[in-house]
């Protein structure tokens, strides 16, 4: 029974010694899609240092690592509300009123600023465009309409482009931060902003407080800034520094201990 008690004590000490590591110093992953090409292959697997940035910040040019959400879902929805018959647990939302958005916080902020009388409607993937009734004076969030959401958050790579009271602009190819054209390796590709659904960065977009604007180096090929915004700074996780595999890519990485 000693035994058995000593083998529990170790695991669970080795468990905790993994959960400090993975929480506070360093964590081990990849990027699942070519966004980052050619600076991160999706084969590429790496170790992003966490601890260093307890002390200092990431400056633009940088690769980050940071919380994003992945999708708007539904939580739960009140029985007796006018979607309960349309809109189910584990649904998608997309858009609000025909606008697409990114985050439950922006499905509140565009209800609270509609004006009263005005009607909603959520676009559900799968489902079309829901009617969820009529905006009024006591409605300042979805909750008011019987609906509480989720986000499923997972962790993105990008570059940082540009940081809060920065003015980001994409023009010709080009990025310019504050009027000047970002130059150097970093930065030496073409920047796609013809896409009809990119609403940030392509006029000169201030990046808010607390907040960091993103690109991804394979820019024909990368959800960012461009489509959904801004990044919170407090979601910030990390930068990668070690590239573990393949093999014939093992090694420092965005800028550690020399690297390019």
């Amino acid at each position: 029974m000693s035994e058995v008690l000593e083998w529990v004590e170790v695991l669970a000490v080795a468990g905790f010694l993994a959960f400090l590591v993975m929480s506070f110093i360093t964590v081990r992953m990849h990027v699942p899609t070519g966004s980052m090409i050619p600076s991160i292959d999706p084969r590429d697997s790496f170790f992003v240092d966490r601890i260093s940035y307890y002390f200092r910040v990431p400056n633009p040019g940088d690769i980050v690592v940071f919380w994003h959400t992945d999708a708007v879902l539904v939580r739960s929805v009140d029985d007796d509300t006018t979607a309960a018959a349309a809109i189910e647990v584990g649904d998608r939302i997309s858009a609000i009123n025909r606008e697409p958005v990114y985050s439950a916080d922006a499905i509140d902020e565009a209800i609270a600023g509609m004006p009263d009388g005005t009607r909603v409607y959520l676009g559900v993937q799968g489902a079309g465009t829901i009617d969820i009734g009529v905006k009024t004076a006591a409605v300042d969030s979805i909750d008011a309409f019987g609906i509480r959401l989720r986000e499923n958050r997972i962790r993105y790579v990008k570059r940082l482009i540009a940081t809060e009271g920065q003015t980001v602009q994409i023009r010709n190819g080009d990025v310019f931060v504050d009027g000047v054209r970002l130059d150097g390796d970093r930065f030496d590709r073409y920047y796609s902003s013809t896409d009809a659904r990119m609403a940030f960065g392509i006029a000169p977009t201030i990046v808010p407080e607390g907040h960091w604007f993103v690109l991804g180096d394979n820019s024909n090929n990368s959800w960012d800034s461009r489509y959904w915004g801004f990044v919170d700074a407090r979601d910030f996780i990390g930068e990668p520094y070690f590239r573990v595999w393949p093999l014939d890519r093992f090694g420092a990485m965005n800028g550690y201990f020399g690297s390019s």
